[in-house]
């Protein structure tokens, strides 16, 4: 493009070829970009709800709380254990959702971290009773329950196979410095028949896994088609049956001769009515 062209487009706007600011698109570094991957999945999701503290408590007092449409909670691990109540719309992404996520409680301007425990579930219409949440003490061991995610696209699907997950979460024994939201366990060297035990999954050091390490977790199971051999044809069976000879008949083979000295067995007499042989009514 002329020199010429520039200066006549950039005159309009006041602006001078010269006058222009220098600027190079420079390619980040490969490596920048993989650490910042590696930082994005291994961050934790949290979650912050507004909690409004419990004075009164018993039997009286936490069936009126319910009875104004929320659900009351105790965040305990510590020295100190808190009541307090939640309303059932802020914790539908928490309690219905598979994955595992850190919570932050605002309970009268302070917040305390700390995970899901336990729910308690009403037994006729499945409605939200009760919530406990343990609080997360540095350098104190806790036991979660953590999912496992399935990656990747195993061998022997292609070979017709079908992946069987026997397990979606596993029991772990880790510090709140190492916290995971997830295992990964990759799919893709699996073949027809294999199987992938407790053993075969990858964590960081530190974690422990307390599920026995022989249980599977994920089976590539071998269809019915490709286990059995090959099928004989429709009607093979009717057909075999009406080229087998009757005996006697002309092209029979011939039957089969009795043993020597061993005594032919007689038909059984039958009886008449009356309860005596067709002998006896002859004579």
């Amino acid at each position: 493009m002329p020199q010429g062209f520039l200066d006549q487009v950039l005159g309009f706007s006041g602006l001078s070829f010269k006058n222009l600011p220098e600027f190079s698109l420079k390619p980040l570094p490969l490596r920048a970009l993989k650490i910042n991957r590696v930082i994005k999945s291994t961050e934790m999701e949290v979650m912050t709800l507004q909690a409004k503290g419990r004075k009164n408590l018993g039997k009286v007092a936490t069936k009126a709380v319910r009875k104004d449409k929320l659900i009351p909670c105790v965040l305990y691990g510590g020295d100190e254990i808190q009541h307090f109540t939640l309303a059932p719309l802020d914790l539908r992404t928490l309690v219905y959702s598979p994955e595992f996520k850190i919570v932050e409680i605002n309970l009268d301007g302070n917040v305390h971290k700390c995970i899901l425990k336990h729910v308690q579930y009403h037994p006729v219409d499945e409605r939200i009773m009760h919530i406990d949440f343990l609080r997360l003490i540095d350098e104190h061991p806790i036991k979660i329950e953590v999912p496992i995610s399935f990656e990747g696209i195993a061998v022997g699907l292609k070979s017709g196979g079908k992946l069987i997950k026997k397990m979606r979460s596993v029991k772990v024994k880790l510090t709140p410095e190492l916290l995971i939201d997830k295992i990964v366990l990759d799919t893709t060297p699996m073949e027809l028949g294999q199987s992938h035990r407790i053993k075969d999954l990858v964590v960081a050091e530190g974690i422990e896994i307390l599920n026995n390490e022989n249980i599977p977790v994920a089976t590539v199971g071998i269809p019915r088609a490709l286990r059995s051999g090959p099928e004989e044809t429709p009607g093979a069976t009717a057909i075999a049956t009406a080229v087998t000879p009757v005996a006697g008949a002309p092209g029979a083979p011939a039957a089969t001769p009795a043993k020597p000295g061993v005594p032919e067995k007689k038909a059984p007499e039958k009886k008449a009515k009356g309860g005596k042989s067709e002998k006896a009514n002859k004579k």
